[in-house]
């Protein structure tokens, strides 16, 4: 059974493995992912230790498939990412509506998220699920150690729905 709930504290290491195959699966072709593993296991740590409380996660028959994350609560999707092996089985989509339902709960009219603009695989997800792309820039990334090419993507929310839950 799919189940959609907040992280636990005490998962943070799981998510940050998940995390980490699937960034090695998004970057791959973009930097060389054996010099930047580390830094990038650092960072999803950190995120995780001090923002685990902004964290959906799904699971499917009590196994973590995905995660995804608000790290300011806003209409930002910071993260959001599902395990290579779970991939192409609707997790993704699945997540992204219930956080999107979030959003829209919270009071914004619009989602947003970025990734790598050669991200070619996460820019059709996005699309697919109706975001538009709203901006695209060139800018350092810390975790690959030079400047990637960053896209924007946006999704008009249909308020009416979240009004509907509450």
């Amino acid at each position: 059974m799919v189940v959609i709930r907040h992280a636990r504290q005490n998962e943070a290491c799981l998510l940050v493995e998940i995390g980490l195959r699937a960034w090695e699966k998004a970057i791959a072709g973009i930097g060389d992912v054996g010099s930047v593993r580390g830094p990038a296991e650092r960072a999803f740590g950190d995120f995780l230790v001090g923002h685990w409380l902004s964290v959906l996660l799904i699971e499917d028959d009590r196994r973590i498939c995905g995660w995804a994350a608000r790290e300011g609560l806003d209409d930002t999707i910071s993260d959001l990412w599902i395990d290579p092996v779970a991939q192409g089985r609707g997790f993704g989509a699945a997540l992204l509506a219930e956080v999107e339902k979030q959003i829209a709960i919270d009071g914004f009219d619009v989602a947003s998220a970025k990734t790598h603009a050669q991200n070619a695989s996460a820019v059709a997800f996005f699309q697919r699920a109706r975001y538009h792309v709203s901006w695209l820039s060139t800018a350092y990334s810390q975790k690959l150690d030079r400047d990637v090419e960053f896209i924007g993507l946006a999704k008009r929310l249909a308020l009416e729905d979240a009004a509907d839950e509450l």
